[in-house]
């Protein structure tokens, strides 16, 4: 085996060329955005914001979120550059496979075949707190086996009483079943739900301004100003849902042009939206008393609005669903474009022949994402979604500088603005996040990556499209 076969490229002009292999091109700007959007907000807001003020950051879990999102703003530009000039399925990981080659390509898209789905898990996990949290607002209260994982068990109910968190289950299914009625069908339901999701989001920011105590702000950095960066770490997959969107290039009517737009609006609109909650949140509850879970409804029950809580928990659970559409559809589609190269088996790739989505791939990773929402707890389940993902900025951040000099002459509908200084912020940045995750975390990236390495040699290197082609 020559080391050259392990960073063998395909020619952009090649990868232009492929078309849609059984995909649909019908989702607009305004849609595109609204699936990026619906993979921002949620997660951090809804899932992680109380967790990391009560946990790792206090009141400056605002600041967790500025540092993650000045990171991802400086990614977003390099992939709204590679959005405009490959518009092909697979984002980071079609992006490093077409310039730094097939192996970083690789692992790129096995780490995010698994954090994708993880971060699907998580969310699942994050909306049945809510939902736990609106039955108890109506009285009612689920069988004990159902109501978690093993091992989540509050304070009064006897270890081993939770067997598996039903609810989300549930979740990852359904949305398994949404995205396999075809892209047009589930785009419909996405951006109605993110619409709804928005409405809450400003619902929470201008009722929840009426009872901010600033003297709840005035111990910032309880746990430090590397609590405030640890924190950006664990919210980093919070802020950028565009990367998962910019998986469906395939899907889009005029991908070139609406992907790098779409990309830059979802973040934008995003962060000034997540700035202004996390300032009522922590303004309304002291952090020491912030549910971890269900921080927004909790909130508002505890300023004597227990109504806008229940609101709030039934507006969280819907508009959550958009954070497991845009991320189940990102792990299908990275799944789909690596099939479709031949690094996983071709049976992968296949499409419904009516609704012309992967479904198979679809199914697959959507019971994976159950399985993981079922029996884990929330906290293990979100080690499992970040380093992969900041590797993946990382690399796409480098492949735009490299290609950017290698290949001047490609026509690009976006330009990576500050060249090479953006992309170096994005790494570095990246890179800097990466040294605050746990030991955990690397244990288990460290495994991800073995059992990737056994998979590669083992199989996709001796099936990639490309060895055929050089062996022709």
């Amino acid at each position: 085996m020559a080391v050259h076969e392990l960073f063998r490229r395909k020619p952009v002009e090649q990868i232009e060329a492929v078309e849609g292999g059984g995909l649909q091109r019908t989702l607009g700007l305004w849609q595109l955005t609204a699936i990026g959007v619906g993979g921002i907000i949620g997660a951090g807001i809804f899932s992680l914001a109380g967790a990391v003020a009560n946990e790792t950051a206090g009141p400056a879990v605002l600041i967790s979120f500025l540092v993650a999102g000045i990171a991802s703003a400086a990614a977003a530009f390099s992939y709204a550059e590679f959005a405009g000039l490959i518009p092909r399925a697979g984002s980071a990981y079609t992006y490093g496979y077409a310039v730094l080659g097939e192996l970083v390509g690789w692992f790129i898209g096995w780490d995010l075949l698994l954090e994708y789905t993880a971060i699907v898990a998580v969310v699942a996990i994050g909306i049945s707190g809510y939902f736990n949290d609106l039955l108890g607002f109506l009285d009612i209260h689920l069988p004990l086996w159902m109501s978690g994982a093993p091992g989540t068990e509050p304070e009064g109910v006897a270890a081993g009483s939770y067997k598996v968190n039903l609810f989300a289950v549930l979740l990852c299914l359904l949305i398994a079943f949404v995205l396999n009625q075809g892209m047009r069908s589930a785009a419909r339901f996405e951006t109605l739900l993110v619409y709804l999701k928005v409405a809450l989001v400003v619902l929470v920011i201008v009722v929840g301004a009426f009872h901010v105590n600033t003297g709840n702000w005035s111990d910032f950095f309880p746990f430090g100003v590397s609590g405030a960066f640890t924190g950006a770490a664990t919210v980093f997959f919070a802020v950028f849902g565009y990367d998962a969107m910019s998986t469906a290039a395939e899907e889009s009517r005029d991908s070139q042009q609406h992907m790098p737009k779409a990309i830059l609006y979802s973040l934008g609109i995003s962060m000034v939206l997540y700035v202004l909650a996390c300032l009522v949140l922590t303004g309304m509850v002291p952090y020491t008393d912030i549910d971890s879970e269900a921080a927004f409804s909790s909130a508002f029950e505890s300023v004597g609005l227990r109504w806008l809580g229940g609101v709030i928990a039934v507006g969280a659970i819907l508009g959550i669903l958009t954070v497991l559409f845009t991320f189940l559809l990102g792990a299908t589609r990275v799944g789909y474009a690596m099939s479709r190269d031949g690094l996983l088996p071709k049976w992968l790739s296949g499409t419904h022949p009516v609704k012309k989505v992967p479904s198979r791939m679809t199914w697959i990773l959507g019971v994976a994402a159950a399985v993981i929402a079922g029996l884990l707890p929330i906290g293990e389940a979100a080690e499992l979604t970040n380093i992969g993902i900041l590797l993946a900025f990382v690399v796409v951040c480098v492949a735009v500088v490299v290609l950017r000099y290698r290949r001047p002459d490609l026509p690009r509908t976006f330009r990576c603005p500050g060249m090479p200084v953006v992309p170096a912020i994005g790494v570095a940045f990246s890179i800097w996040l990466i040294t605050f995750l746990q030991p955990e975390t690397w244990l288990r990236f460290a495994i991800w990556f073995v059992i990737g390495l056994v998979v590669y040699f083992g199989y996709s290197r001796r099936h990639s499209k490309l060895a055929d082609h050089h062996q022709k």
